[in-house]
């Protein structure tokens, strides 16, 4: 689904990313874990398209991100992709409704069908009585499961999570551990997380840990155990049982369009 094909990232003389590559299979859930320092967001920013490699190719089913610039980038993000931040980025003005439907009505989707998955999304992830709240009156969970909604609503091809529970104390992370485990087990979402929380990583299908630039080892986990992932095997596709999800909106792009050339950021 989705190969990150030998990065390399560096901030003038500093070397951030060295030849990374990694794949991440439809309906899976990767945990990105190390120290502070090791590349992990840059990683994670660059699969996202919110930076550039300075070489490399990120893949999505075949169309390489690196080379779209534009109109064309955003729009394929914004359908392809979902983020979830750490301290959750809602936009203060608009109720928890608004901030969900946002990225389906800068996608041009029907106001009427986006604002009814978005409650639904709400629901789902019992939001329903705050739903007209802005965020200043919600609660750290609450903004959370918000901006997790939000990163659904154009049901993506893979949400990326970087420190999603970082912010929250242990009731809500064990909430949010729960939230995205479901997501992924019911509705086959795929999910690329960058954490230092162990107990979000152990809900992880695979364990991918970084030092200095690098990938050192990728663990895979079941129920007990975590042993090295040597097969490259990854789970195959579920269905989407999410309720009130619809089919994901048609991508501007793809594996057969001739994308934009662009020349390798300097």
């Amino acid at each position: 689904m989705i190969e990150i094909d030998h990065i390399f990232k560096s901030y003038g003389t500093l070397n951030v990313l060295k030849g990374v590559s990694l794949s991440v299979g439809r309906g899976e859930i990767v945990a990105i874990v190390g120290p502070s320092g090791a590349g992990k967001t840059t990683l994670l920013q660059i699969a996202g398209s919110l930076d550039s490699p300075d070489s490399g190719s990120v893949s999505y089913d075949g169309v390489d991100i690196t080379r779209l610039k534009g109109k064309r980038l955003a729009e394929f993000r914004n359908l392809n992709i979902g983020f979830i931040f750490q301290f959750h980025e809602l936009l203060p003005e608009f109720t928890a409704l608004e901030n969900v439907a946002m990225p389906g009505l800068i996608a041009g989707r029907s106001r009427k069908v986006v604002m009814q998955e978005a409650r639904s999304l709400l629901e789902m992830l019992g939001l329903a009585d705050r739903a007209t709240h802005r965020p200043a009156e919600l609660s750290g969970g609450e903004k959370q499961r918000t901006a997790i909604a939000r990163a659904l609503i154009n049901n993506p091809r893979i949400v990326l999570a970087d420190e999603p529970t970082g912010s929250l104390d242990s009731r809500n992370r064990s909430e949010i551990h729960a939230i995205i485990s479901d997501l992924c087990a019911r509705g086959g979402h795929t999910f690329l997380i960058v954490t230092h929380d162990e107990s979000l990583a152990s809900i992880a299908h695979r364990v991918v840990h970084m030092q200095d630039g690098c990938i050192t080892s990728i663990a895979r986990n079941t129920p007990g155990n975590t042993s090295p992932d040597t097969s490259g095997t990854t789970p195959g596709e579920a269905p989407d049982l999410t309720p009130g999800a619809t089919p994901r909106p048609e991508s501007p792009l793809s594996a057969d369009d001739e994308p934009e050339p662009t020349s390798a950021p300097s």
